[in-house]
């Protein structure tokens, strides 16, 4: 029997009070008046897996920038789930949010090659944050969080 609702998976790797303010204005934003029938679930990059990747209709993941890359952590989520759930999961809509001082773009790019290689399609532009967000930036990662949930109505 067809679930009668859809599934958002959020991976995040937070480890600062900005990408914290950044989680939470996604995780609003799947709340937005209007949305319905869209169950999110939100898992930490070291604790996510297949099981969770399965279960999912769309994705969305935050990370910092280390070094011009997404986070160890989630590059290990990445790699945990990439064999397991790629023909199955290809297809399906993603999105990201990123925060750094510097190297923003590499992490995009490293998400985007991995999202690429499972099959996934960018559904929403990457929101990148530098320094400590603002409030256009909160606001950016409440849009989308809204257009990822929105995206997934039956």
């Amino acid at each position: 029997m067809a679930s009668e609702s859809a599934t958002l998976l959020i991976v995040h790797h937070t480890v600062s009070p900005a990408l914290e303010a950044m989680l939470a204005s996604v995780l609003a934003g799947t709340r937005a008046e209007g949305i319905e029938g869209v169950d999110v679930m939100v898992r930490p990059a070291l604790s996510a897996n297949a099981s969770d990747v399965l279960a999912a209709d769309a994705f969305m993941v935050g990370t910092p920038a280390n070094i011009g890359y997404m986070s160890g952590a989630l590059k290990h989520f990445f790699d945990q789930i990439y064999y397991p759930t790629r023909r199955a999961t290809a297809g399906a809509a993603y999105g990201a949010y990123v925060h750094g001082n510097e190297g923003l773009e590499g992490a995009v790019r490293s998400i985007a090659t991995v999202a690429k290689g499972l099959g996934w399609e960018q559904a929403q532009r990457p929101v990148e944050v530098r320094g400590e967000p603002v409030p256009p930036d909160l606001e950016a990662c409440w849009e989308l969080g809204a257009a990822m949930a929105s995206g997934l109505m039956r």
